[in-house]
């Protein structure tokens, strides 16, 4: 298996790649933004109004898309989202987990670029320019990177988290082939048409389904950059180290079964959508 495409947005770290095509085919939005919400009432219709005035420039420039997703919050969330104006609201029944919630996003989607954040805006959002930037420059995912030597943290996260959230990582090297320093940051994006073919293969329910989703990329040798953000960590946050650290390794094992048992392999109509040969056989 070759990994994808990996390049840096500064001549620092270095450019292995470029863009592998032309930027995504013509459709009616050119920029939705899915939010998975979880027991988020008191926040969620801030988090859309942010949302829809910090990128106001492409609402008035090709359209914007505010997708909402209540992940089983059961306290109005959804409610909220509406009232707030978000564009589509899926209500998802029990809670699934963070995976199932953007999967369910990025499939009603309708733009021709697709970001995800995080409800509580760790990420201004804002920082989604960069990354639309980068996808209509041909780029096939975008990846926001704490780690980045242009990122920036406001607040910092507690010393567990950040221990926490580095050993994790060094824990996705089992499934991965290239280093990504940072596969949990709650900020990318895909072209809209790698988002359908991708998230209609995903079966991670869970925080692991950021490596699920960059070890799919790689299996398909897309292209793939990563970006630097600007953090803002929050009260709000609904990870809990040692008990999602414990599931994400259980999720690598199924990652690495679900590739040799073919749930990752692609049609060839979904090849031929993305105008993509045959892929490398998994390891």
């Amino acid at each position: 298996m070759t990994p994808c495409r990996l390049a840096a947005t500064t001549p620092e770290v270095g450019t292995l790649d470029g863009p592998r095509r032309a930027p995504a085919p013509a459709g009616d939005v050119r920029l939705s933004v899915v939010v998975p919400a979880f027991r988020e009432v008191a926040h969620i219709a801030a988090t859309v109004a942010r949302v829809r005035e910090e990128l106001g420039e492409v609402a008035a420039d090709g359209g914007l898309e505010v997708v909402v997703v209540d992940d089983g919050s059961g306290d109005g969330t959804a409610d909220a989202a509406r009232a707030a104006g978000a564009d589509v609201v899926l209500e998802l029944h029990p809670n699934q987990g963070k995976g199932a919630a953007v999967r369910a996003g990025m499939r009603a989607a309708s733009g021709r670029t697709r970001a995800f954040t995080d409800a509580d805006l760790s990420y201004a959002p804002h920082q989604i320019l960069r990354l639309l930037e980068q996808v209509e420059a041909g780029w096939d995912l975008v990846v926001g990177d704490r780690y980045h030597e242009g990122s920036t943290t406001l607040v910092e996260a507690g010393l567990l988290r950040r221990v926490g959230g580095r050993a994790i990582n060094q824990a996705t090297r089992a499934v991965l082939v290239g280093r990504h320093p940072d596969t949990q940051c709650g900020l990318k994006a895909l072209r809209g048409d790698v988002a359908e073919v991708l998230f209609g293969h995903t079966c991670i329910d869970g925080f692991a389904f950021d490596v699920e989703l960059i070890h799919l990329a790689e299996r398909l040798q897309l292209s793939l950059v990563e970006v630097p953000v600007e953090v803002v960590s929050s009260d709000r946050s609904t990870v809990h180290v040692a008990r999602d650290a414990l599931r994400l390794l259980g999720d690598l094992v199924r990652i690495r079964a679900a590739g040799r048992a073919g749930t990752y392999d692609l049609s060839a109509g979904e090849l031929a959508a993305l105008s993509l040969g045959a892929p490398d056989p998994a390891e």
